[in-house]
């Protein structure tokens, strides 16, 4: 059983959450660059030491719209916490792969906006740019934790290395290839999740999984 917050704690995420969201509508609206701290939190109703206080810089912000978008209903715990719990107590591989696909369906079309943003940011921002690489490396190892509980289950393909399946796992479920599928390729979302689900099938697991 999870802990009790306290009421200090309750707020604090509320105070978070207010300004994340006004973060992402303005973000959305105009771009990283057109959006002021000052903007942000006349949008949530704060003042501007209460986002460095909370939250912290213009580009903490950003990464946290990010995580927001990531973990949907279930902001502000950490995407890779809930999921780490959820797949180690999964026995079945292909049901550790189908945990994956099904948390891909929900959260790629919410951060698919937030990730153009960082794109086009990172354009011309050396600290965005540092930013998306640095969120980049973060699901990569993430990826291995999942390829590591494939292994301890003996399920994964015969010659494949962590290494090597957590890349096969981040390349298919990366917002990019998602984008170039659904959102400029005109699949729907049941054809990239069944797509998914047996491309990392073929790629990760043993024919004995």
């Amino acid at each position: 059983m999870g802990s009790v917050k306290t009421r200090a704690q309750v707020a604090a995420e509320e105070t978070q959450r207010v300004i994340v969201e006004a973060a992402a509508r303005l973000f959305l609206e105009g771009g990283y660059h057109a959006t002021s701290i000052g903007r942000i939190a006349a949008e949530a109703g704060v003042a501007v030491q209460t986002i460095y206080n909370a939250v912290g810089s213009k580009r903490d912000v950003l990464s946290r719209v990010l995580d927001f978008a990531a973990a949907g209903e279930r902001a502000p715990v950490p995407v890779p916490q809930f999921m780490r719990e959820q797949a180690e107590s999964e026995p079945d591989p292909r049901r550790i792969i189908a945990q994956l696909v099904d948390f891909w369906r929900g959260a790629l079309p919410r951060t698919a906006s937030v990730f153009r943003i960082i794109r086009e940011a990172a354009a011309a921002d050396p600290e965005i740019a540092a930013l998306e690489r640095e969120r980049s490396a973060q699901r990569l190892r993430n990826y291995r934790h999942a390829a590591q509980l494939l292994a301890d289950r003996g399920s994964l393909r015969g010659g494949m290395t962590i290494e090597s399946a957590a890349a096969a796992i981040f390349a298919i479920g990366h917002s990019e290839t998602y984008r170039a599928l659904v959102l400029d390729g005109g699949w729907d979302d049941d054809r990239w999740a069944t797509w998914a689900q047996a491309t990392l099938e073929a790629a990760l697991l043993s024919a004995a999984a």
